[in-house]
Parts: structure tokens; sequence; C-alpha cells
């Protein structure tokens, strides 16, 4: 038999950003051997990206980290790697897209890839025709990257990895942004290629269920950054939400009509027209690239409507990359910046959102999942009647869940308005009352939530899946 041979190991390893206090990962010991598919999971701010950062050199050589026990890398001590070294043979896909395109179009990003490897000129054109051939990215080869939707970055972000033809793929929440449908895709196309190239796959992952059996191992960390279970890979079960008190009223809080977006000759948005009622959730869902953050944006004036009209007041808005919204050095000053709730209602929102032990946290500095949470609190503290948020699950573990739909359940008994853009299809159908479904920029409808989700043909044709509990439902025997 094969001795497997170890890729990765770590030997008591400790873990500490500079200003902080406590330790981000404490006496981490493990190895992977070549080939294997391993998940880590564990809640938001557990430390899940930094062990990863650590496997591919970024930690600490940039970020002044400080780091104690053992780290070697392909039989090697991890700190004799030069600069840069490890990356021609691990690649890395990053939560955030954004952070790593340097280059406006997607060619020329998959170039600069390559030539910093010192690719041949003659090869370059090859292989960026190939990994595009083999990503479905062929259409996007001379689009502006900036242009495009948070999920088609992701894929594009893939493609600049996978061109590198390295032999480890690390990723970094890859299936967050993406539509239904894409994500089961570009998980039956990773296994693929999984399986031709004998890639070693290492995923930080919050949406487990999606996967299936994918993984062949899970390495789960705790809040205090310490291994909680290093064991064999159970495909998870779906979250289960509790039933949503509905408390639509028969007033109105927006009206759109004939609204619709050009950007330098793009049309982004066909004019559409919509009511939504106080008290009501509405759900946005579609394809990547259909427009639905086009939508949230035109709806609260921050993109110019090319034409039609917006009757709204007090709308507050969460990005999907909420630093963008940061303006104070701590996460305490980011969600009272507002000076609109009292101090009693602060320490309240920032215990129901578990933001109270990185109160003093600068808000850049801490997860992607957490600062999606300081945004969403700035602006549940500041009480706007109309909230917009954009793929607020997008690196939230099971519990952070749960407080979130809390949370908009309350805003909603309250009378304000609640807008979704998600591609969790399980928490949609837990909050919404009425899904706006979008495909190329055109409104295919307002549908009634409890209505649309067995509306199976429909959901396809959007790249939607209906969520996993209807669909159990429905095969269950009479």
């Amino acid at each position: 038999m094969q001795v497997p041979e170890t890729i990765f190991a770590m030997n008591d390893v400790s873990f500490r950003f500079p200003d902080d206090s406590h330790q981000t990962l404490s006496s981490v010991t493990f190895s992977i051997n070549r080939g294997e598919r391993v998940a880590i999971s564990g809640p938001s701010g557990s430390g899940k990206s930094t062990l990863l950062y650590l496997l591919n050199r970024l930690y600490p050589m940039n970020c002044d980290g400080i780091v104690k026990g053992e780290i070697e890398l392909f039989g090697k001590a991890s700190e004799l790697y030069a600069p840069g070294e490890i990356n021609k043979r691990v690649a890395t896909v990053f939560q955030d897209p954004d952070a790593q395109f340097c280059m406006p179009t997607v060619e020329e990003e998959l170039a600069f890839t390559l030539e910093n490897m010192r690719t041949p000129a003659k090869e370059i054109e090859k292989r960026i025709d190939r990994v595009l051939e083999s990503t479905g990215l062929t259409h996007l080869k001379y689009v502006n990257i900036q242009t495009l939707s948070g999920g088609m970055k992701q894929r594009v972000a893939t493609a600049c990895a996978l061109v590198m033809e390295p032999e480890v793929l690390l990723l970094d929440e890859p299936i967050s942004h993406l539509d239904p449908l894409t994500a089961k895709e570009f998980i039956s196309w990773l296994d693929l290629l999984q399986r031709r190239f004998g890639l070693t796959v290492i995923a930080v992952e919050h949406r487990l269920d999606s996967w299936g059996a994918f993984f062949d191992r899970e390495i789960a960390i705790d809040r205090a950054g310490n291994i909680a279970e290093d064991r064999e890979f159970i495909p998870h079960e779906t979250l289960h939400y509790p039933a949503r008190i509905k408390s639509v009223s028969d007033e109105d809080s927006l009206s759109a009509e004939g609204l619709s977006v050009t950007i330098k000759d793009r049309t982004l948005l066909l004019p559409l027209s919509f009511t939504s009622k106080k008290g009501e959730c509405i759900v946005i869902a579609g394809p990547n690239g259909s427009g639905k953050s086009t939508l949230v944006k035109a709806l609260c004036g921050i993109l110019k409507k090319d034409s039609g009209t917006v009757s709204a007041h007090a709308c507050g808005y969460v990005p999907q990359s909420p630093e963008f919204l940061f303006l104070t050095p701590s996460v305490s000053r980011e969600i009272a910046f507002s000076g609109t709730s009292s101090a009693q209602e602060l320490e309240e929102l920032m215990e129901s959102l578990r933001l109270a032990e990185i109160a003093e946290h600068n808000p850049f500095a801490v997860s992607h999942g957490q600062k999606r949470r300081v945004a969403i609190g700035a602006m549940l503290a500041d009480k706007r009647n109309i909230l917009f948020l954009d793929e607020p699950t997008s690196g939230q573990d099971q519990r952070a869940l749960l407080e979130l739909f809390h949370l908009i359940e309350e805003r909603l008994i309250s009378g304000d308005t609640v807008f979704i853009v998600t591609h969790d299809m399980e928490f949609a159908a837990s909050v919404a009352d009425s899904v706006l479904l979008l495909k190329e920029g055109h409104l295919s409808g307002m549908f009634p939530a409890e209505q649309i989700w067995e509306e199976t043909d429909l959901l396809a044709e959007h790249n939607l899946l209906p969520p996993k509990g209807v669909m159990q439902l429905a095969e269950s025997p009479a």
C-alpha cells in the first residue's frame, strides 16, 4: 500500500495579531495529505481564514503576526520559503474577490497572474483560453471585472487561481456569492477537476449542507481558535428556522414605477414597477449578474436612474462589501455612529449580534462575517424604516443566521420593510413574504413566498433551487 504524502503539517501552532491580546489560533496540530478534500468549519471569527493564510504564507509575511509552533509545507519549514515561492504550488481564492484583482479586464487579470509566474509569452494566451473554457467564462474574456456581479467576480477569481495549475487549491467560502444552481455546478465541476488532476482542496465553509459528500474530512475550529474536532466528513443537515410572525400591513412603504438603469450605454435594469408594504420582507433573487444589486442601489439612490420614479424614505443599505460603510476605528463606535439608539439599545444590539466580544476591535480587521454583522448592526441602530441587505448571510455561522432571522423579524413586526438580496434559499424561505425574481435585468414578477418555492420550473429558469425543507416535504409520502 502506498504511504500517503503529507504536504501540510502544523504542530502546536498558535497565532496572534500584534495589536490583539488574545490568540486567533491556539495549539493547533494536524496534517493534510496530498489529494485530500478538507473542510475547515467553525463559528464566524474563529480563525478559519487565518489558518488558510498560514498555509499559503500570506501570514505572517503580510501582517506582522506572531506565530508559535512548527509549520511544514511540502516537507519544508514554512519560514524557509522565499516570498511568493509557495504560491507556485498553492493557489488561493479569497472570501472577497475584489481583494485579489489588480487589472481591469478578465484577460488582463489572468495574464498578470501568469506573467508574475514568469510564464513564457507564447504560452500565456493558450493557458488563458484553456482555463476560461474549463470554467465556462470564455464570454467574459474582454469584460471589465468591476462591471460584474459579486458571484461572477468569484468565478473569475477561481479561474485566476486555476490558471496557475497548482497542486493545492485553498478556498475561502467559494460559493457564498453564487446562485444555488451555479453553486451546485461549481461543486460538481470542482469534483471532476480534483479527480482528474489529483488536486488537494482545502475550503473554509459555512454552507456545508450545499456540498453533499464532496469532502473527505472536516476540521472544526472553536471560538477560542482550538481544533474542536478532526473527523471524517459527514454531510450536514440544513439549518431549520422557526416559523416567522407575519406582520404585513395594507400601507405602502416603497413604490417603484418604470425604474431602469443604464451605465455607459449598457442597460443593467429594464423598466420595472412594483410596490412594497410596511412590515413586508421582500427577497430579491435570480442568477448571478441578473441585476439584483443594481436594483437595490437604484432603489436607495446610490445609482442614478435612467428612467422612472421611486417613492421611499429613510432607507438603509448594507452592501456585499460592508467595509465600504465603515467610518470609525472600533466596532462599538461604528454601531453607535448615527446617535439614534440609546445606550441600552446599543448594548442589546451588540449582544444579539455577538459583537460585544469584539467591541474595541477595528471593524476593518475582523472576519468577513463579523464585518457584515457590524454593518447590519449600524443600520439597525440607525432605525431606518426601509432596509436593503445585500447577501447578509454570507460568512455567517448557524447561530449568527438565527440571530439575524430574529432581528429582521423584530424590525418587520415594528412596521419596517426589509429587502434582502440572497442566494440562500433556506434563509429566504424563512423570512420572505414576497419574492422578486430578476433575470438579465428584467423583472419576471413579484410572487407570494408561500407559492414560489413549489414552482420548480420557474425557479430553475432563474438558476434557483427550491429550499431543502420544501423539497423534503414534496418528497415525503402522503
